[in-house]
């Protein structure tokens, strides 16, 4: 009876953020997705030496509007994350809000 209460109460612990994503009106196969285009599109900035992976911030809305923030060394390394996350696939449009430091 032990083991099966303590299966429920992981299985509930799991599935709790789920819930939360599905309460803020998207599906969860649609919060998945958002997020692969999210991961997919950091991976093509972690693989690119000109683009800093970790300055800039991507987010991506149910529709695979990617909207990029953070900030950037050159004018030249925003243009280049804005070029690579619209070459991902998923990706609908992209939205630049990313600050070249001076």
């Amino acid at each position: 009876m032990k083991t099966n209460l303590k299966i429920l109460l992981i299985i509930s612990a799991l599935a709790m953020p789920m819930a939360a994503f599905s309460a803020d009106g998207d599906s969860v196969s649609t919060i998945v997705g958002d997020a692969v285009i999210t991961t997919k599109v950091k991976a093509e900035f972690a693989k690119n030496k000109g683009v800093s992976a970790t300055a800039i911030k991507v987010e991506t809305d149910s529709s695979g509007l990617v909207q990029l923030s953070g900030t950037a060394k050159t004018q030249a390394e925003a243009d280049k994350a804005v070029a690579l996350a619209k070459n991902v696939k998923g990706v609908t449009s992209v939205k630049n809000d990313i600050v070249v430091a001076p």
